[in-house]
């Protein structure tokens, strides 16, 4: 039976050479049943549920603060993101722009390039003085949204760090 340690372990040195583009496609298939398997355990201790048709690796969110930028129907906004996961992100801002809304955002991803692209708002709740806009990312290439989970992978695992 392998330690969860030893099972991180094992697993940070396939995230590390699949950042890299060095994983063979039986590496690969291997860690991606990986990120599943961390993802379906920390959805599961949080009490999330996957949603149907999803890979529990596409449903975990991470708290993780970044540099945003919006054009919004109404105005521009500079915000910082309080989460992210491969569907979307959430921030505060001073004003609700109405559920439903799209919105041209760029994501500053720390040593890589920018992501840019479409976003809808999907949820707004109320948060003293602001609101808590969450939006879900559309249109991304399949390229993209692996950038994304590899960044939602690498905050999961300094989270997870010994």
């Amino acid at each position: 039976m392998t330690t969860l340690a030893a099972w991180l372990s094992a697993f940070r040195t396939l995230h590390e050479r699949a950042r890299k583009g060095a994983l063979a496609p039986r590496e690969l298939e291997e860690y991606r049943a990986g990120r599943d398997e961390l993802a379906r355990a920390l959805l599961a201790a949080q009490r999330l549920t996957i949603p149907q048709g999803q890979a529990p690796r596409q449903a975990i969110r991470v708290a993780r603060a970044l540099q945003l930028d919006l054009d919004l129907l109404t105005s521009r906004e500079r915000a910082v993101t309080l989460d992210l996961s491969t569907g979307g992100f959430s921030c505060l801002l001073a004003r609700s722009p109405p559920l439903g809304d799209e919105a041209r955002f760029t994501l500053r991803l720390p040593g890589a390039e920018a992501l840019s692209g479409s976003a809808r708002v999907t949820d707004a709740k109320p948060n003293t003085g602001n609101f808590r806009v969450s939006f879900q990312m559309l249109g991304l290439s399949a390229e993209d949204k692996e950038r994304v989970e590899l960044f939602v992978f690498d905050t999961l695992l300094a989270q997870l760090a010994p």
